[in-house]
Protein backbone atom coordinates (compact mmCIF):
# COMPACT_ATOMS: atom_id res chain seq x y z
CA UNK A 1 0.00 0.00 0.00
CA UNK A 2 1.32 3.58 -1.50
CA UNK A 3 1.72 6.10 1.12
CA UNK A 4 -0.35 9.03 0.34
CA UNK A 5 1.41 12.34 -0.81
CA UNK A 6 0.87 15.68 0.65
CA UNK A 7 -0.16 18.47 -0.67
CA UNK A 8 1.10 21.97 -0.26
CA UNK A 9 -1.04 23.31 1.77
CA UNK A 10 -0.18 20.32 3.89
CA UNK A 11 -3.56 17.73 3.36
CA UNK A 12 -3.70 14.46 2.25
CA UNK A 13 -4.30 12.36 -0.93
CA UNK A 14 -4.24 8.90 -1.33
CA UNK A 15 -1.57 7.76 -3.94
CA UNK A 16 -4.09 6.03 -5.27
CA UNK A 17 -7.90 4.79 -4.87
CA UNK A 18 -8.45 2.11 -2.92
CA UNK A 19 -11.48 -0.63 -2.61
CA UNK A 20 -13.47 -0.66 0.31
CA UNK A 21 -12.71 -3.28 2.55
CA UNK A 22 -14.65 -4.53 6.36
CA UNK A 23 -12.09 -4.45 9.00
CA UNK A 24 -11.85 -3.76 12.79
CA UNK A 25 -11.00 0.08 14.25
CA UNK A 26 -7.62 -0.97 15.13
CA UNK A 27 -6.96 -2.28 11.90
CA UNK A 28 -8.32 0.96 10.25
CA UNK A 29 -5.97 3.07 12.55
CA UNK A 30 -3.06 1.11 11.39
CA UNK A 31 -3.79 0.94 7.71
CA UNK A 32 -4.47 4.29 7.77
CA UNK A 33 -0.91 5.04 9.29
CA UNK A 34 0.78 3.46 6.71
CA UNK A 35 -1.25 5.37 3.86
CA UNK A 36 0.23 8.14 5.92
CA UNK A 37 3.30 7.06 5.25
CA UNK A 38 4.32 6.06 8.87
CA UNK A 39 7.53 3.91 8.98
CA UNK A 40 8.52 3.80 13.03
CA UNK A 41 5.97 3.91 16.37
CA UNK A 42 7.00 3.67 19.66
CA UNK A 43 4.17 1.69 21.16
CA UNK A 44 3.56 -0.46 24.70
CA UNK A 45 0.95 -2.45 24.90
CA UNK A 46 -1.97 -3.32 27.44
CA UNK A 47 -5.15 -4.41 27.60
CA UNK A 48 -6.96 -0.82 26.50
CA UNK A 49 -4.53 -0.93 23.97
CA UNK A 50 -3.85 -4.95 22.47
CA UNK A 51 -6.24 -4.74 19.54
CA UNK A 52 -3.71 -1.96 18.04
CA UNK A 53 -0.50 -4.35 18.76
CA UNK A 54 -2.68 -7.31 16.92
CA UNK A 55 -3.01 -5.19 13.62
CA UNK A 56 0.45 -3.70 14.03
CA UNK A 57 1.48 -7.50 14.04
CA UNK A 58 0.64 -7.85 10.44
CA UNK A 59 2.02 -4.06 9.20
CA UNK A 60 4.97 -2.86 7.73
CA UNK A 61 5.13 -0.22 10.60
CA UNK A 62 7.94 -0.75 12.73
CA UNK A 63 7.21 -1.02 16.42
CA UNK A 64 9.99 0.02 18.99
CA UNK A 65 8.88 -0.92 22.18
CA UNK A 66 10.09 1.14 24.82
CA UNK A 67 10.62 0.00 28.78
CA UNK A 68 8.82 2.75 29.73
CA UNK A 69 5.81 4.90 28.03
CA UNK A 70 7.57 8.11 28.93
CA UNK A 71 10.29 6.97 27.05
CA UNK A 72 7.80 6.48 24.20
CA UNK A 73 6.82 9.61 24.16
CA UNK A 74 10.69 11.19 24.10
CA UNK A 75 12.00 8.91 21.44
CA UNK A 76 8.79 9.98 18.89
CA UNK A 77 9.96 13.47 20.33
CA UNK A 78 13.19 13.00 19.17
CA UNK A 79 12.11 11.59 16.26
CA UNK A 80 10.21 14.18 15.10
CA UNK A 81 13.17 16.67 16.28
CA UNK A 82 15.91 14.82 13.92
CA UNK A 83 14.07 14.60 11.02
CA UNK A 84 10.87 16.74 10.94
CA UNK A 85 8.20 14.61 10.31
CA UNK A 86 5.43 13.54 12.56
CA UNK A 87 6.63 11.48 15.66
CA UNK A 88 3.89 8.49 16.62
CA UNK A 89 3.66 7.01 19.95
CA UNK A 90 0.73 4.81 21.60
CA UNK A 91 0.18 3.15 24.65
CA UNK A 92 -2.80 1.91 26.73
CA UNK A 93 -5.22 3.93 29.52
CA UNK A 94 -5.09 5.03 32.39
CA UNK A 95 -1.30 4.69 34.08
CA UNK A 96 0.16 3.78 30.38
CA UNK A 97 -1.49 6.99 28.93
CA UNK A 98 -0.51 8.56 32.11
CA UNK A 99 3.13 8.22 31.71
CA UNK A 100 3.11 9.72 28.38
CA UNK A 101 2.08 13.08 29.81
CA UNK A 102 5.64 14.43 30.17
CA UNK A 103 6.78 13.63 26.55
CA UNK A 104 4.11 15.18 24.94
CA UNK A 105 4.14 18.39 27.29
CA UNK A 106 7.73 18.82 25.91
CA UNK A 107 6.39 18.47 22.05
CA UNK A 108 3.97 21.43 23.09
CA UNK A 109 6.19 23.76 24.37
CA UNK A 110 8.98 23.62 22.19
CA UNK A 111 6.18 22.82 19.24
CA UNK A 112 6.96 19.49 17.51
CA UNK A 113 4.76 17.73 15.79
CA UNK A 114 3.56 14.40 17.38
CA UNK A 115 0.49 12.09 17.01
CA UNK A 116 -0.14 10.15 20.20
CA UNK A 117 -2.85 7.31 19.94
CA UNK A 118 -3.93 5.53 23.79
CA UNK A 119 -6.81 2.96 24.05
CA UNK A 120 -9.26 3.48 26.31
CA UNK A 121 -12.01 1.48 28.05
CA UNK A 122 -14.83 0.38 26.78
CA UNK A 123 -16.98 3.38 25.89
CA UNK A 124 -19.73 2.14 28.03
CA UNK A 125 -17.93 2.63 31.11
CA UNK A 126 -16.08 5.63 30.60
CA UNK A 127 -17.33 7.94 33.86
CA UNK A 128 -17.45 4.86 35.61
CA UNK A 129 -14.50 4.60 37.37
CA UNK A 130 -13.32 1.62 35.62
CA UNK A 131 -9.88 -0.51 35.95
CA UNK A 132 -7.14 2.04 34.11
CA UNK A 133 -9.64 4.69 33.30
CA UNK A 134 -8.48 8.32 33.28
CA UNK A 135 -9.66 11.30 31.54
CA UNK A 136 -7.05 11.34 29.46
CA UNK A 137 -8.56 13.99 27.24
CA UNK A 138 -9.21 16.49 30.00
CA UNK A 139 -5.94 15.92 31.58
CA UNK A 140 -3.88 16.43 28.45
CA UNK A 141 -5.67 19.49 26.63
CA UNK A 142 -3.67 21.99 28.01
CA UNK A 143 -0.30 20.70 26.63
CA UNK A 144 -2.29 19.44 22.95
CA UNK A 145 -2.88 21.40 19.43
CA UNK A 146 -5.85 19.23 19.87
CA UNK A 147 -7.25 16.09 21.05
CA UNK A 148 -10.68 13.76 20.39
CA UNK A 149 -12.08 11.10 21.54
CA UNK A 150 -13.58 8.46 18.67
CA UNK A 151 -16.65 6.72 19.42
CA UNK A 152 -17.22 5.11 15.95
CA UNK A 153 -14.65 3.63 14.20
CA UNK A 154 -15.60 5.03 10.90
CA UNK A 155 -14.38 8.32 12.04
CA UNK A 156 -10.98 6.35 12.78
CA UNK A 157 -9.12 7.30 9.46
CA UNK A 158 -10.86 11.13 9.36
CA UNK A 159 -9.49 12.02 12.62
CA UNK A 160 -6.18 10.62 12.16
CA UNK A 161 -5.47 12.20 8.77
CA UNK A 162 -6.39 15.42 10.33
CA UNK A 163 -4.55 14.91 13.25
CA UNK A 164 -1.56 14.73 11.23
CA UNK A 165 -2.17 18.00 9.25
CA UNK A 166 -2.65 19.80 12.64
CA UNK A 167 0.34 18.27 14.03
CA UNK A 168 2.03 19.59 10.81
CA UNK A 169 0.56 22.80 9.74
CA UNK A 170 1.27 26.34 11.48
CA UNK A 171 3.02 26.38 14.55
CA UNK A 172 3.54 22.38 15.09
CA UNK A 173 2.50 20.64 17.56
CA UNK A 174 0.96 17.01 19.57
CA UNK A 175 -2.51 15.94 18.90
CA UNK A 176 -4.22 13.48 21.04
CA UNK A 177 -6.85 10.60 20.12
CA UNK A 178 -8.21 8.56 22.57
CA UNK A 179 -10.22 5.45 21.13
CA UNK A 180 -12.12 3.03 23.18
CA UNK A 181 -11.39 -0.44 23.49
CA UNK A 182 -14.96 -1.64 22.10
CA UNK A 183 -14.32 1.04 18.96
CA UNK A 184 -10.81 -0.53 18.52
CA UNK A 185 -12.94 -4.07 17.81
CA UNK A 186 -15.67 -2.34 16.35
CA UNK A 187 -16.14 -3.20 12.46
CA UNK A 188 -16.13 -0.67 9.94
CA UNK A 189 -16.12 -0.11 6.20
CA UNK A 190 -12.50 1.50 5.20
CA UNK A 191 -11.49 3.02 1.90
CA UNK A 192 -9.06 6.15 2.80
CA UNK A 193 -9.99 7.94 -0.41
CA UNK A 194 -13.58 7.86 0.61
CA UNK A 195 -12.67 10.00 3.56
CA UNK A 196 -13.40 13.77 3.40
CA UNK A 197 -10.46 16.70 2.73
CA UNK A 198 -9.53 17.49 5.70
CA UNK A 199 -10.36 21.01 6.96
CA UNK A 200 -8.10 23.64 6.05
CA UNK A 201 -6.28 25.35 9.48
CA UNK A 202 -6.59 29.25 9.46
CA UNK A 203 -3.46 30.31 8.18
CA UNK A 204 -1.96 33.72 8.55
CA UNK A 205 -2.17 35.60 4.89
CA UNK A 206 0.41 36.60 2.87
CA UNK A 207 2.55 38.92 3.66
CA UNK A 208 1.68 42.19 2.16
CA UNK A 209 4.04 44.10 0.26
CA UNK A 210 3.51 47.49 2.39
CA UNK A 211 4.97 45.01 5.53
CA UNK A 212 8.03 44.35 4.29
CA UNK A 213 8.91 47.67 2.93
CA UNK A 214 8.48 48.96 6.59
CA UNK A 215 10.90 46.06 7.97
CA UNK A 216 13.28 47.16 5.24
CA UNK A 217 12.85 51.08 6.28
CA UNK A 218 13.57 49.96 9.80
CA UNK A 219 16.36 48.33 8.58
CA UNK A 220 18.17 50.93 7.01
CA UNK A 221 17.06 53.80 10.02
CA UNK A 222 19.04 51.09 12.09
CA UNK A 223 22.51 51.71 13.16
CA UNK A 224 23.17 48.45 15.83
CA UNK A 225 20.69 45.89 14.02
CA UNK A 226 20.45 42.36 15.76
CA UNK A 227 18.63 39.44 14.88
CA UNK A 228 17.21 36.82 16.87
CA UNK A 229 16.56 33.65 15.57
CA UNK A 230 14.72 30.81 17.16
CA UNK A 231 13.15 27.45 16.49
CA UNK A 232 10.02 28.57 14.20
CA UNK A 233 13.12 29.17 11.31
CA UNK A 234 13.96 25.38 11.85
CA UNK A 235 10.55 24.38 12.00
CA UNK A 236 9.52 26.32 9.03
CA UNK A 237 12.94 25.21 7.18
CA UNK A 238 13.88 28.70 6.75
CA UNK A 239 17.76 28.66 8.06
CA UNK A 240 18.78 28.69 4.53
CA UNK A 241 16.73 31.78 4.02
CA UNK A 242 17.80 33.02 7.62
CA UNK A 243 21.72 32.92 5.91
CA UNK A 244 21.13 35.06 2.99
CA UNK A 245 19.19 37.89 5.27
CA UNK A 246 21.79 37.66 7.60
CA UNK A 247 24.56 37.72 5.47
CA UNK A 248 23.60 40.23 2.57
CA UNK A 249 22.12 42.40 5.11
CA UNK A 250 25.52 42.04 7.13
CA UNK A 251 23.04 41.58 10.36
CA UNK A 252 24.42 40.05 13.82
CA UNK A 253 22.48 36.86 14.25
CA UNK A 254 21.73 35.54 18.01
CA UNK A 255 19.77 32.33 18.88
CA UNK A 256 17.43 31.21 20.88
CA UNK A 257 18.04 27.70 22.51
CA UNK A 258 15.78 26.05 20.34
CA UNK A 259 17.32 28.14 17.18
CA UNK A 260 20.65 27.01 18.28
CA UNK A 261 21.73 25.62 14.41
CA UNK A 262 19.38 27.84 12.29
CA UNK A 263 22.55 30.14 11.62
CA UNK A 264 25.93 28.85 11.48
CA UNK A 265 27.66 29.38 14.22
CA UNK A 266 31.27 29.24 12.42
CA UNK A 267 30.02 32.76 10.36
CA UNK A 268 31.41 35.54 11.85
CA UNK A 269 28.07 37.23 12.65
CA UNK A 270 27.04 34.44 14.48
CA UNK A 271 26.64 35.68 18.71
CA UNK A 272 26.07 31.89 19.83
CA UNK A 273 22.96 32.24 21.43
CA UNK A 274 21.34 34.54 24.27
CA UNK A 275 19.36 33.63 27.48
CA UNK A 276 20.40 32.52 30.96
CA UNK A 277 23.33 31.09 30.04
CA UNK A 278 23.66 32.43 26.47
CA UNK A 279 27.07 34.08 25.56
CA UNK A 280 27.71 37.22 27.23
CA UNK A 281 28.06 38.96 23.93
CA UNK A 282 24.44 37.59 22.40
CA UNK A 283 22.91 39.12 26.01
CA UNK A 284 25.13 42.51 25.32
CA UNK A 285 24.04 42.84 21.34
CA UNK A 286 20.21 42.15 22.17
CA UNK A 287 20.21 44.35 24.74
CA UNK A 288 22.12 47.40 23.12
CA UNK A 289 20.43 47.07 19.65
CA UNK A 290 18.59 49.87 18.26
CA UNK A 291 16.81 47.50 16.18
CA UNK A 292 15.95 43.95 17.33
CA UNK A 293 14.10 41.64 14.29
CA UNK A 294 12.94 38.22 16.17
CA UNK A 295 12.08 35.54 13.86
CA UNK A 296 9.85 32.66 14.70
CA UNK A 297 10.64 33.18 18.45
CA UNK A 298 8.61 33.53 21.76
CA UNK A 299 10.39 35.83 24.09
CA UNK A 300 10.09 32.69 26.83
CA UNK A 301 11.68 33.85 30.08
CA UNK A 302 15.03 32.02 29.60
CA UNK A 303 16.00 34.34 27.04
CA UNK A 304 14.65 37.69 27.86
CA UNK A 305 15.15 37.51 31.55
CA UNK A 306 13.42 40.77 32.91
CA UNK A 307 10.83 41.55 30.36
CA UNK A 308 10.07 44.95 30.60
CA UNK A 309 14.25 45.64 30.60
CA UNK A 310 14.46 43.53 27.57
CA UNK A 311 15.95 45.32 24.38
CA UNK A 312 14.83 48.47 25.76
CA UNK A 313 16.53 50.57 23.54
CA UNK A 314 15.51 48.62 20.49
CA UNK A 315 12.68 49.32 18.05
CA UNK A 316 11.48 45.37 17.92
CA UNK A 317 10.10 43.40 14.79
CA UNK A 318 8.53 40.10 15.27
CA UNK A 319 7.47 37.52 13.13
CA UNK A 320 6.08 33.97 14.01
CA UNK A 321 3.54 31.79 12.87
CA UNK A 322 1.64 32.29 15.51
CA UNK A 323 -0.82 35.05 16.18
CA UNK A 324 -0.67 34.70 20.02
CA UNK A 325 2.66 34.95 20.56
CA UNK A 326 2.75 38.64 18.83
CA UNK A 327 2.82 41.23 22.45
CA UNK A 328 2.46 38.38 24.52
CA UNK A 329 5.60 38.83 26.31
CA UNK A 330 7.66 41.74 25.36
CA UNK A 331 5.39 44.58 23.40
CA UNK A 332 6.49 44.86 19.72
CA UNK A 333 6.94 47.71 17.90
CA UNK A 334 6.03 45.98 14.40
CA UNK A 335 4.00 42.53 14.82
CA UNK A 336 3.97 40.59 11.68
CA UNK A 337 2.41 37.72 11.82
CA UNK A 338 3.54 34.94 9.28
CA UNK A 339 5.67 32.37 7.78
CA UNK A 340 8.78 32.88 8.37
CA UNK A 341 10.22 31.87 5.30
CA UNK A 342 8.51 33.81 3.18
CA UNK A 343 8.93 37.01 5.07
CA UNK A 344 12.52 36.46 4.97
CA UNK A 345 12.23 35.50 1.18
CA UNK A 346 10.48 38.92 0.30
CA UNK A 347 13.20 40.46 2.28
CA UNK A 348 15.71 38.81 0.26
CA UNK A 349 14.57 39.92 -2.88
CA UNK A 350 16.34 43.58 -2.37
CA UNK A 351 19.31 43.48 0.51
CA UNK A 352 21.39 46.02 1.04
CA UNK A 353 24.40 46.69 3.24
CA UNK A 354 23.31 47.92 6.53
CA UNK A 355 27.27 49.78 7.11
CA UNK A 356 27.01 49.09 10.66
CA UNK A 357 30.93 48.33 11.41
CA UNK A 358 31.19 50.37 14.52
CA UNK A 359 28.40 48.28 15.98
CA UNK A 360 29.61 45.24 14.24
CA UNK A 361 33.49 46.15 16.14
CA UNK A 362 32.36 46.86 19.00
CA UNK A 363 30.28 43.05 18.96
CA UNK A 364 33.73 41.68 18.21
CA UNK A 365 35.78 43.37 20.94
CA UNK A 366 33.03 41.66 23.44
CA UNK A 367 33.43 38.58 21.76
CA UNK A 368 37.20 38.73 22.25
CA UNK A 369 36.67 40.28 26.15
CA UNK A 370 34.33 37.40 27.18
CA UNK A 371 34.08 33.96 25.27
CA UNK A 372 32.65 31.02 26.74
CA UNK A 373 35.29 29.65 29.00
CA UNK A 374 36.33 27.10 31.84
CA UNK A 375 39.39 26.72 33.78
CA UNK A 376 41.58 23.51 32.82
CA UNK A 377 43.02 21.55 36.08
CA UNK A 378 45.82 19.22 34.81
CA UNK A 379 44.84 15.63 35.54
CA UNK A 380 40.71 16.43 36.11
CA UNK A 381 38.08 16.21 33.57
CA UNK A 382 35.54 18.99 33.12
CA UNK A 383 32.34 18.75 31.46
CA UNK A 384 33.08 21.60 29.35
CA UNK A 385 36.33 19.95 28.09
CA UNK A 386 34.41 16.38 26.97
CA UNK A 387 31.89 17.94 24.61
CA UNK A 388 34.68 20.45 23.46
CA UNK A 389 36.31 17.12 22.75
CA UNK A 390 33.28 15.34 21.31
CA UNK A 391 32.36 18.29 18.72
CA UNK A 392 35.87 18.12 17.38
CA UNK A 393 36.13 14.76 17.29
CA UNK A 394 32.07 13.72 16.26
CA UNK A 395 32.33 16.73 13.53
CA UNK A 396 29.77 18.84 12.37
CA UNK A 397 27.32 16.07 10.97
CA UNK A 398 26.59 14.48 14.16
CA UNK A 399 23.68 14.79 16.10
CA UNK A 400 24.14 15.32 19.90
CA UNK A 401 21.27 14.67 22.13
CA UNK A 402 21.60 16.12 26.02
CA UNK A 403 19.33 15.51 28.71
CA UNK A 404 18.92 18.36 31.16
CA UNK A 405 20.93 19.90 33.49
CA UNK A 406 24.69 21.60 33.25
CA UNK A 407 25.59 19.07 30.93
CA UNK A 408 23.01 20.59 28.62
CA UNK A 409 23.83 23.99 29.31
CA UNK A 410 27.54 22.78 28.49
CA UNK A 411 26.49 20.72 25.35
CA UNK A 412 25.00 24.16 23.72
CA UNK A 413 27.56 26.46 24.99
CA UNK A 414 30.53 23.96 23.78
CA UNK A 415 29.57 22.42 20.79
CA UNK A 416 29.62 24.06 17.22
CA UNK A 417 26.32 23.71 15.23
CA UNK A 418 26.49 24.80 11.33
CA UNK A 419 23.15 23.16 10.76
CA UNK A 420 19.86 22.58 11.72
CA UNK A 421 18.50 19.69 13.80
CA UNK A 422 21.97 19.00 14.85
CA UNK A 423 21.23 19.57 18.74
CA UNK A 424 18.17 18.59 20.36
CA UNK A 425 17.35 19.63 23.50
CA UNK A 426 14.50 19.98 25.69
CA UNK A 427 13.88 23.80 26.10
CA UNK A 428 10.88 25.06 27.03
CA UNK A 429 10.05 22.11 30.00
CA UNK A 430 13.54 21.18 30.62
CA UNK A 431 12.77 17.72 30.92
CA UNK A 432 14.94 15.25 32.98
CA UNK A 433 15.56 12.19 31.61
CA UNK A 434 14.84 13.60 28.09
CA UNK A 435 18.08 12.56 26.29
CA UNK A 436 18.41 8.77 26.26
CA UNK A 437 15.29 7.87 24.75
CA UNK A 438 15.20 10.84 22.32
CA UNK A 439 18.29 10.28 21.17
CA UNK A 440 17.03 6.32 20.09
CA UNK A 441 14.20 8.06 18.65
CA UNK A 442 16.51 10.42 16.38
CA UNK A 443 18.89 7.62 15.91
CA UNK A 444 16.11 5.53 13.87
CA UNK A 445 14.51 8.69 12.50
CA UNK A 446 18.37 9.11 11.11
CA UNK A 447 19.97 5.76 10.94
CA UNK A 448 23.30 6.50 9.21
CA UNK A 449 23.73 9.95 11.22
CA UNK A 450 25.89 9.84 14.81
CA UNK A 451 23.65 10.25 17.09
CA UNK A 452 25.18 11.21 20.98
CA UNK A 453 23.52 11.28 24.16
CA UNK A 454 25.48 13.53 26.15
CA UNK A 455 23.90 13.23 29.56
CA UNK A 456 24.09 13.52 33.50
CA UNK A 457 24.24 11.22 36.36
CA UNK A 458 20.81 12.33 37.28
CA UNK A 459 18.73 13.07 33.84
CA UNK A 460 20.07 9.89 32.97
CA UNK A 461 18.74 7.42 35.56
CA UNK A 462 15.54 8.97 35.23
CA UNK A 463 14.92 7.00 32.03
CA UNK A 464 18.18 4.06 32.29
CA UNK A 465 15.64 1.54 31.59
CA UNK A 466 15.50 2.58 28.15
CA UNK A 467 18.85 0.47 27.59
CA UNK A 468 16.98 -2.22 27.05
CA UNK A 469 15.41 -0.54 24.15
CA UNK A 470 18.86 0.37 22.87
CA UNK A 471 20.02 -2.88 23.17
CA UNK A 472 16.86 -5.48 21.91
CA UNK A 473 16.33 -3.09 18.98
CA UNK A 474 20.29 -2.77 18.17
CA UNK A 475 19.95 1.03 18.18
CA UNK A 476 23.53 2.52 17.60
CA UNK A 477 23.29 5.50 19.49
CA UNK A 478 26.89 6.67 21.66
CA UNK A 479 26.35 7.77 25.14
CA UNK A 480 28.27 9.91 27.17
CA UNK A 481 27.61 10.50 30.56
CA UNK A 482 28.79 13.70 32.42
CA UNK A 483 28.96 12.07 35.86
CA UNK A 484 29.46 14.12 39.00
CA UNK A 485 27.33 12.65 41.21
CA UNK A 486 25.32 15.58 41.86
CA UNK A 487 22.02 17.44 40.66
CA UNK A 488 24.59 19.74 39.07
CA UNK A 489 22.25 22.96 38.11
CA UNK A 490 20.42 22.19 41.61
CA UNK A 491 23.96 22.48 43.40
CA UNK A 492 24.85 25.41 41.28
CA UNK A 493 22.22 27.64 42.39
CA UNK A 494 22.29 26.33 46.44
CA UNK A 495 26.26 27.55 46.03
CA UNK A 496 25.14 31.06 44.45
CA UNK A 497 21.54 31.87 46.26
CA UNK A 498 22.04 29.51 49.52
CA UNK A 499 25.36 29.62 50.64
CA UNK A 500 26.37 25.87 49.35
CA UNK A 501 23.68 24.21 51.86
CA UNK A 502 22.71 20.69 50.28
CA UNK A 503 19.06 20.29 49.68
CA UNK A 504 19.03 16.37 48.80
CA UNK A 505 21.13 17.32 45.52
CA UNK A 506 23.93 14.77 46.49
CA UNK A 507 23.89 11.14 44.52
CA UNK A 508 26.40 9.57 46.15
CA UNK A 509 26.67 6.40 48.47
CA UNK A 510 28.57 6.09 51.65
CA UNK A 511 32.88 6.69 50.52
CA UNK A 512 32.09 8.62 47.84
CA UNK A 513 32.55 5.97 45.40
CA UNK A 514 30.93 6.48 42.09
CA UNK A 515 27.35 5.12 42.67
CA UNK A 516 26.00 3.71 40.00
CA UNK A 517 28.18 1.77 38.03
CA UNK A 518 26.92 2.93 34.55
CA UNK A 519 29.26 1.14 32.55
CA UNK A 520 28.43 -2.08 34.71
CA UNK A 521 24.85 -1.44 34.09
CA UNK A 522 25.11 -0.62 30.27
CA UNK A 523 27.15 -4.18 29.71
CA UNK A 524 24.38 -6.26 32.01
CA UNK A 525 21.84 -5.06 28.92
CA UNK A 526 24.66 -5.99 26.74
CA UNK A 527 26.74 -2.54 25.45
CA UNK A 528 29.56 -2.07 25.68
CA UNK A 529 31.27 1.03 27.62
CA UNK A 530 34.09 2.02 29.23
CA UNK A 531 35.03 4.32 32.41
CA UNK A 532 37.30 7.88 32.19
CA UNK A 533 38.75 9.46 34.85
CA UNK A 534 41.41 11.75 33.57
CA UNK A 535 41.32 14.47 30.59
CA UNK A 536 44.74 12.17 28.98
CA UNK A 537 42.32 9.40 28.71
CA UNK A 538 39.72 11.23 27.21
CA UNK A 539 40.09 11.40 23.23
CA UNK A 540 41.38 7.79 23.20
CA UNK A 541 38.01 6.64 24.98
CA UNK A 542 35.98 8.92 22.35
CA UNK A 543 38.03 7.53 19.77
CA UNK A 544 36.75 3.92 20.98
CA UNK A 545 33.41 4.79 21.22
CA UNK A 546 32.92 5.94 17.42
CA UNK A 547 34.93 2.96 16.57
CA UNK A 548 33.30 0.59 18.14
CA UNK A 549 29.69 -0.85 16.08
CA UNK A 550 26.31 -0.24 17.80
CA UNK A 551 25.59 1.35 20.91
CA UNK A 552 28.54 2.45 23.52
CA UNK A 553 28.41 3.84 26.84
CA UNK A 554 31.21 6.61 28.14
CA UNK A 555 31.00 7.40 31.73
CA UNK A 556 33.43 10.67 32.17
CA UNK A 557 33.72 11.39 35.93
CA UNK A 558 33.84 15.01 35.83
CA UNK A 559 34.37 16.91 38.66
CA UNK A 560 32.21 18.51 41.05
CA UNK A 561 31.24 21.93 41.57
CA UNK A 562 31.81 23.58 38.24
CA UNK A 563 29.55 26.55 37.34
CA UNK A 564 28.09 26.88 34.02
CA UNK A 565 28.49 30.17 32.99
CA UNK A 566 28.00 33.21 32.01
CA UNK A 567 24.45 33.11 33.96
CA UNK A 568 22.05 35.75 34.48
CA UNK A 569 20.11 35.19 37.58
CA UNK A 570 16.33 34.62 37.13
CA UNK A 571 14.17 37.84 36.97
CA UNK A 572 17.52 40.20 36.50
CA UNK A 573 18.87 41.61 32.88
CA UNK A 574 22.33 41.07 31.63
CA UNK A 575 23.56 44.16 33.73
CA UNK A 576 23.41 41.67 36.23
CA UNK A 577 25.19 39.05 34.47
CA UNK A 578 27.33 36.51 36.35
CA UNK A 579 30.89 35.13 34.34
CA UNK A 580 33.00 34.84 37.56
Amino acid sequence: MEAIQYDNDGSFRPAEPAPARLMKGAEIAVRTLEQLGVETVFAYPGGSAIEFHQALADSSIRVVLPRHEQGGAFAANGYARASGRVGVCMATSGPGATNLLTGVADAYMDSIPMVIITGQVESGLIGKNAFQETDIIGMSRPIVKHSRLVLHAGEIAPVLVEAFRLARCGRPGPVWIDIPKDIQQQISAFRFDDHPEPRREKLPPPVAAERIAEIREAIRRSERPCIVAGGGVIAAGASEELFRFADSYRIPVATTLMGIGSFPETHPLSLKWLGMHGSYYANYAVNECDLLLVLGARFADRSTGRADRFAEHAFIVHIDIDESEINKNVRAGLGLAADVKEALALLNREPFDTGCSAWLETIAGWKREQPFRYRREPGRLKGQQVVEALSRLCGEEAIFVPGVGQHQMWTAQFGTYTRPRRLLTSGGLGAMGFGLPAAVGAKLALPEATVVNIDGDGSFQMNIQELGTVSTEGIGIKMVILNNQHLGMVAQLEDRFFGSRRGNTDLRVGGGRPFPDFVGIARSYGIPGRDVYDAAELEDAIREMLETPGPFLLDCHTVYQDHVLPMIPGGKTCRDIMTE
